[in-house]
């Protein structure tokens, strides 16, 4: 496995996560407020990093514009 595809694959797995966790969030999953702000924590966080690896990526010309992560 390259590094592009290996960067990849990361960012579906961060991308899946935060769906993940958004769906457990609108589908009543949420026990307190306690869980509730952890769990918007955990998508600000990866959405986060997320975008930094983007931006990253961009400076090095591995991925453009076009690219949905």
């Amino acid at each position: 496995m390259d590094v592009l595809n290996f960067i990849k694959d990361y960012q579906k797995i961060l991308i899946t996560r935060v769906d993940d966790i958004s769906l457990s969030i609108t589908s009543g999953g949420v026990t307190d407020w306690e869980d509730y702000k952890a769990r918007v924590g955990e998508i600000q966080g990866v959405t986060y990093a997320l975008d930094e690896m983007k931006a990253l990526l961009k400076k090095v010309k591995y991925i453009d514009d076009t690219d949905r992560t």
